[in-house]
């Protein structure tokens, strides 16, 4: 990859130049992990059968358990893993930047061949760690995906967490009065549209710390859905805090596909809105008006004010927008996961969603595999206790906060945000 620098001549003219950067970041970490692969199983040899389950065996269109010996395919994919690592770094060598795909298929490989060591002499169900994935990253998606159309705007939307929170007391609240889970959904947008609306107003009216505004919004929901769990719902239970719940809807054939069937076709409504709003928001922020203004007030908001589109405005609702869609994150924990509001039940999942939002480099589709992979490690945390693996509970606790530490600080690496995003907008 090449870089502009500016250089003074003899003369006192300046000049720019052309400088070759290598891009190590990427292979590190491949190499890091490759190393921990071998030292893992080095440290902590297993031997016997691994077996993987691709689908229900009660399914018509049920697939054979796949038993690979432990050992053998382990050094095998892992002799893979060390030629995509040798590969990364002879891409970075020649000044050129490792492939995305070269990095998928590592880290697929990767967690097949940890897979592969944990399951000695056990079972691993591929289509519930699937499923369970999806699942959990239901209100990761949701939350990024406000996340990208807030700061595309220019708005660092660090409350997600709040809009995240006040969307799961609305849903339980309101789908609790009225009996209805749609109800329940719509006042989890509207909370998310509460919180997004300060943060607007104070970071674009006010001009104020948008960082700050968004920490003090995350802390004052935090404060105010506990102190009316305490004070509303935990004394009236009963008819204030027992939610109808979206029950699963099952698409018939397809949702006897071997492994992918049940995954993406056996969700609740708020899971296949999931797949709808990722597609539209994908689809509308690159091939509609909508998203070249949001793009352009983001980027560079006085050419855009030149042309016409009025900036703040267009922030304002924007994050209105983003707030919204946060919040239907929200009724996942009170209409789908859990059949009652509890306080603080988010556990910080929407930094967790920010970190998303980084990683996949402000873009709704590579947003949405970040928060994939978050659910992945949050599943495959159930998983290895339930195979009894030698790894210490805490560590398992550790791992889905590890994969998006590592995922963020090894691969989104100097990716640059929107170059307005976090900057008011004062038109002169």
């Amino acid at each position: 990859m090449m870089s502009l620098v500016q250089t003074q001549a003899a003369d006192g003219t300046v000049q720019l130049a052309t400088v070759k950067e290598r891009h190590l970041k990427a292979p590190i970490v491949l190499a890091a992990a490759t190393a921990l692969l071998a030292l893992l199983f080095l440290a902590v040899p297993r031997d016997g059968i691994s077996t993987f389950r691709l689908s229900d065996q009660s399914s018509a269109l049920a697939l054979p358990d796949v038993a690979l010996p432990t050992a053998s395919t382990f050094w095998v994919v892992f002799g893979i893993l060390v030629v995509l690592t040798v590969g990364a770094f002879l891409r970075a060598w020649t000044y050129r930047t490792p492939s995305l795909w070269l990095v998928i298929a590592y880290g697929v490989l990767a967690v097949f061949a940890f897979l592969v060591w944990a399951a000695a002499g056990g079972l691993v169900p591929v289509t519930s760690l699937l499923f369970g994935a999806v699942s959990l990253s239901v209100p990761l998606v949701f939350g990024a995906l406000g996340g990208v159309i807030g700061e595309r705007a220019g708005v660092v939307n660090v409350a997600i967490e709040g809009q995240l929170l006040l969307g799961a007391f609305s849903a339980a609240l309101l789908s609790s009065i009225t009996g209805n889970p749609f109800v329940g959904l719509f006042g989890a947008m509207v909370g998310g549209v509460l919180v997004a609306s300060v943060l607007a107003a104070f970071a674009i009216k006010y001009l104020v710390e948008q960082v700050i505004v968004g920490v003090v919004l995350n802390v004052l929901v935090t404060g105010l859905t506990g102190f009316l769990y305490g004070a509303l719902l935990a004394p009236n239970e009963a008819t204030l805090n027992t939610p109808v719940r979206f029950p699963r809807v099952e698409i018939p054939v397809l949702s006897d596909i071997p492994i992918i069937g049940p995954v993406l076709f056996n969700q609740t409504f708020i899971g296949y809105l999931m797949f709808i709003t990722v597609a539209v928001v994908a689809w509308g922020l690159y091939r509609t008006r909508w998203g070249l203004r949001l793009r352009a007030v983001g980027e560079h908001p006085q050419a855009a004010d030149t042309v016409g589109i009025r900036v703040n405005p267009t922030r304002f609702w924007n994050v209105l927008l983003a707030g919204a869609i946060a919040g239907m994150g929200g009724a996942y924990f009170t209409l789908v996961s859990v059949p009652q509001f509890g306080k603080d039940m988010t556990a910080g999942l929407g930094f967790i969603a920010l970190a998303a939002v980084i990683f996949g480099r402000w873009d709704p589709i590579r947003a949405t595999l970040a928060a994939l992979l978050f659910g992945f490690a949050t599943n495959l945390q159930n998983l290895l206790s339930i195979l009894k693996t030698p790894i210490p509970g805490e560590f398992m606790l550790m791992l889905p906060y590890v994969v998006t530490l590592l995922a963020v600080a090894g691969f989104a690496g100097q990716i640059k945000a929107p170059a307005a995003d976090g900057k008011p907008y004062i038109k002169s």
